[in-house]
């Protein structure tokens, strides 16, 4: 997407440094939300349990981030989908949702916990952190 983000929607999955625990230390999540925030990016997130942590964490910082309460509000409207967080609920999503919410139609996989190939049956990219990608080009 570039270096400006101005315009652009991050949805993100996961706030939590692992699943199960509101706990935001070190959090993989809060380094890229910084980091989004400073390239102008709008960002929605999502997760089961650590939101409240993240805005203490955040401070000042998370009154420019969107919170839902609700996974699939989250992407609504949003260019692209992150995933940050390995909980249960995002293991298996409705991809034909996903699809229909995501303007460009782009999952970042910050766990690896999807399969390339599936991400593609739904029109969808998928960058895996680590390993190989897959868009839907052929």
């Amino acid at each position: 997407f570039g270096d400006d983000l101005s315009g652009k929607k991050i949805a993100i999955w996961g706030l939590a440094f692992k699943p199960e625990t509101d706990d935001v230390r070190e959090a993989s999540a809060l380094v890229m939300i910084r980091g989004l925030l400073a390239r102008n990016a709008e960002i929605a997130a999502y997760d089961p349990e650590a939101i409240e942590t993240t805005k203490i964490d955040l401070g000042e910082l998370s009154t420019g981030l969107e919170f839902t309460e609700d996974m699939y509000d989250t992407v609504v409207g949003a260019d692209a989908l992150l995933v940050m967080t390995e909980w249960k609920q995002f293991r298996q999503p409705d991809f034909h949702r996903l699809s229909a919410q995501l303007k460009d139609k782009v999952i970042f996989d910050g766990r690896n916990i999807y399969d390339p190939d599936v991400v593609a049956k739904y029109g969808m990219d998928y960058v895996g952190i680590g390993r190989k990608s897959r868009g839907t080009a052929p």
